[in-house]
């Protein structure tokens, strides 16, 4: 076989256009996927927008074929031959991605009915802004009207301005890589009962909980609901020669950088001990941060802290040492590798992506001879068993993706939790490890003083991220524990870890180690900048990812500092990291052995920036923030209204991305000054931006919230108001769609907690087989019930600190 990559012989026939899906079949690709594009007549639309770059980066190593799939009338069969050879296309894929408004593909016959009838082991992935079945399915969405539905928008924004959107369109990557994760679980559990399934992604699901911090949730637990946004204190501060970025979310962090900035006392002043004090406090804070970040240059504050741009990223010092960009074999231009390395399998190299249509003829020949015995062998995948393995074609055809499969997880905070959080939404047990000594962090981020008893089980994000999970504390630094948790690898398929690179290896526990215990174990190893490289032995949170990756770059006032897209890298590291381990999984049954994988969290994050640095690699153009334009869409923005409905904040998002939306907003809106024939093209509508803001804020003005929103809808126009934050859960189409559910945890009280994204055509009604747990409660449960740990022993590991139930301190 000339190529074996972990998904070697699995096939993907890819409908969808947009990010969202170009990137999911990216993902597939990358990890060794046959992926067809199926591409009407005048191609997709991504290859139109700006120069087609975008999509020579989404679509490397894909094939393409021309179908046009428009229902033909009777002078014409040419329609119905392309179909026909979708149909037989269907019979030899193992997944179909598909993005068509809902009800679309159905109509031309080509739904997942005609898929299953044809291929009964294939799987269909739909990809929707609002998911099938709800009052909203067929409303008109974009990416940035999403954002501002779910609260995302809410929570940027500086006194009398606009509130404004994170650059960068992240909502449609952080729809593209759960739609990735989606799909490999999907297959696995096909291969695992033999009957495929219709899969059902949401995009406002994606981006509600991920794109807004879970601010929801903070509602619930907190009974605050009408938080204003404010930016961190510090957070991306003036130097002499340019910006620097800050993240400071834990005491030690706080303490360090008082050091830092020549400020020790400030340590000291328990009114800033948290952020919101220094929020509250903020004139008093970034007067002594300024005093010290404008007399020093960039290099000179801390190089990690650089804000990336386009331009610079590719020549920071640390991604030239780890190879992180490549050339793209079609354009040259500069792209991010993979942003996952499994140790003993090569990445499979990028081959450019195809021009429209330029494998049709060899892919209409496969399909006439039918598979040869030179086609690589379909990926077969079992269900779970730990070491052991499983049987395949035995699991019953309603069970859950993951049912069987057994992970640690040694994570902390939002993103490595984030990670196997998704893992157990998709039925893993997860057994989340703590120790007394050293919580998860995110605990101490609670809506509660510690005044209260258990104070530490009110974290919001701890409650969101690790919901499913059991909880067990070990203290790693000494022998007993590290014993038991060498009893729980040996009878484990996955172990995910995000510490600082160095600290598996100061425990003892480096690849080699683990798998002489456990060979079949997948291990993920999520360093924040990888595991080698000058900056291996740094630590970064989530606003760390976007300084450094370009995302706060675009994020922004164009008179102003860059601002932080406020987390949503978290969640998406987690879910590249799950993917890695689903990938890894599907590599253990085609070798029958584990692996090591490095998924390294700024190198998702610059994947999904992926596109400045394009830019300039390709057109020595440097993207930068504009408010709430973008460079490639217009009109676009966000405006007041006459009213302020509770859970709103009196704007609404109005997007056009396509020249039927336009001609939609041109008649509603009846103004002489858009009807301008220059305008029927984006080029020029987009030098027009400022001119459709002053339009659009004048009809905006005088109108209702729901007036205005219902307008624009009603003629075709994405359009939505601006959701306060901790609001995001509220409306109809979650609710008929179940996404958030209520769970009920033994300190916190009963709350709605966001699941995974997607409904399985089988699924079982209930989403989360428990609440996030609380700390230690699983001890008993699992040292004992799993690993035989008597009652007296479990009382000396309790009364030696090994194990425990309440933080130490």
């Amino acid at each position: 076989m000339e190529h074996d990559h972990p998904l070697t012989g699995l096939r993907v026939v890819d409908l969808s256009t947009g990010i969202p899906g170009g990137y999911c079949s990216k993902l597939l690709a990358d990890a060794g996927a046959d992926v067809i594009k199926v591409e009407p007549p005048q191609g997709d639309p991504l290859r139109d927008y700006s120069d087609g770059v975008l999509f020579e980066y989404l679509h490397t190593s894909k094939r393409s074929i021309v179908l046009d799939l428009r229902a033909s009338d009777d002078n014409d069969n040419d329609n119905d031959v392309d179909r026909a050879t979708l149909l037989a296309l269907y019979a030899t894929a193992d997944l179909v991605v598909e993005s068509f408004e809902p009800g679309v593909i159905e109509s031309l016959g080509l739904g997942f009915d005609a898929l299953e009838s044809r291929n009964a082991r294939a799987t269909m992935l739909s990809i929707s802004n609002f998911g099938r079945g709800g009052p909203w399915t067929n409303r008109p969405a974009s990416e940035f009207t999403l954002l501002a539905q779910a609260g995302s928008t809410a929570t940027r924004g500086l006194p009398g301005r606009p509130f404004i959107n994170a650059g960068g369109r992240i909502g449609d990557w952080m729809g593209g890589v759960n739609a990735g994760v989606a799909a490999l679980a999907a297959l696995r559990r096909a291969h695992a009962c033999g009957r495929g399934d219709h899969v059902d992604l949401s995009l406002l699901e994606a981006v509600t909980p991920t794109c807004t911090n879970v601010q929801s949730l903070y509602g619930s637990m907190s009974g605050i609901y009408d938080a204003v946004p404010r930016l961190e204190v510090p957070s991306i501060e003036p130097t002499k020669d340019g910006y620097v970025g800050f993240c400071i979310f834990t005491g030690q962090q706080w303490n360090d950088f008082c050091v830092l900035i020549g400020q020790p006392e400030l340590a000291d002043d328990p009114d800033l001990a948290n952020m919101g004090g220094r929020i509250a406090n903020g004139e008093r804070v970034i007067s002594l941060v300024h005093d010290f970040t404008t007399a020093h240059t960039t290099q000179e504050v801390v190089e990690i802290a650089t804000i990336g741009n386009g331009e610079n990223i590719p020549t920071m010092d640390h991604f030239v040492e780890r190879g992180v960009f490549t050339k793209n074999p079609g354009r040259g231009f500069l792209q991010p590798r993979v942003p996952y390395r499994i140790t003993g399998h090569s990445t499979r190299p990028f081959t450019a992506a195809p021009s429209v249509g330029q494998h049709g003829r060899a892919i209409r020949n496969e399909l006439a001879r039918g598979r040869s015995a030179d086609d690589p062998v379909p990926t077969v995948l079992a269900s779970g068993g730990g070491a052991q393995g499983g049987a395949r074609d035995t699991a019953a055809d309603d069970a859950w993706p993951l049912a069987g499969v057994r992970v640690i997880d040694m994570t902390a905070f939002w993103a490595g939790p984030y990670a196997t959080y998704t893992l157990a939404c998709l039925g893993a047990d997860v057994i989340h490890v703590e120790s007394v000594q050293r919580p998860d962090g995110m605990r101490f981020g609670s809506v509660q003083p510690p005044s209260v008893a258990e104070w530490w089980e009110w974290g919001p994000t701890f409650h969101s991220a690790n919901a499913g999970k059991r909880s067990i504390t070990l203290d790693l630094t000494r022998d007993d524990g590290r014993a038991l948790l060498r009893r729980l690898i040996e009878q484990s398929d996955v172990l995910v870890e995000n510490y600082s690179a160095r600290v598996m290896e100061q425990f003892g526990l480096t690849s080699d180690v683990v798998h002489a215990w456990n060979p079949r174990l997948i291990m993920v190893r999520m360093p924040a900048f990888g595991l080698d490289g000058p900056w291996r032995d740094r630590v970064g949170f989530a606003q760390t990812m976007e300084q450094v990756s370009g995302m706060a770059w675009l994020t922004g006032y164009a008179d102003t500092a860059p601002m932080n897209a406020r987390g949503p890298c978290d969640p998406l590291a987690g879910l590249h990291a799950a993917f890695s381990a689903l990938v890894g999984l599907h590599l253990r049954e085609r070798t029958g052995l584990g692996t090591h994988i490095e998924a390294t969290m700024v190198e998702t994050a610059l994947n999904a920036a992926a596109e400045q640095v394009i830019e300039w690699s390709a057109h020595a153009q440097l993207l930068s923030r504009d408010g709430n334009h973008h460079h490639g869409i217009a009109p676009q923005g966000v405006y007041n209204v006459a009213d302020h409905p509770e859970g709103t904040m009196g704007a609404v998002a109005v997007c056009v991305e396509t020249d039927a939306q336009w001609r939609a907003l041109v008649h509603l809106i009846d103004d002489v000054r858009l009807r301008d024939d220059r305008f029927v093209h984006v080029d020029e509508r987009v030098a027009a931006r400022d001119l459709f803001d002053e339009v659009l804020a004048a009809w905006c003005a005088p109108r209702r919230t729901d007036e205005a929103v219902q307008l624009l809808l009603s003629a075709g126009v994405p359009a939505a108001p601006v959701v306060g934050a901790r609001y995001g859960d509220r409306n109809p189409q979650h609710d008929a769609r179940g996404f958030f559910e209520a769970i009920t945890h033994a300190v916190a009280g009963t709350h709605r907690i966001g699941a995974f994204p997607v409904v399985f055509g089988r699924q079982p009604p209930a989403r989360f087989a428990r609440p996030a747990p609380r700390l230690g409660e699983h001890n008993r449960e699992v040292l004992g019930g799993l690993l035989g740990v008597d009652d007296d022993e479990l009382a000396r590991l309790s009364a030696d600190k090994i194990i425990g139930t309440r933080p130490g301190g």
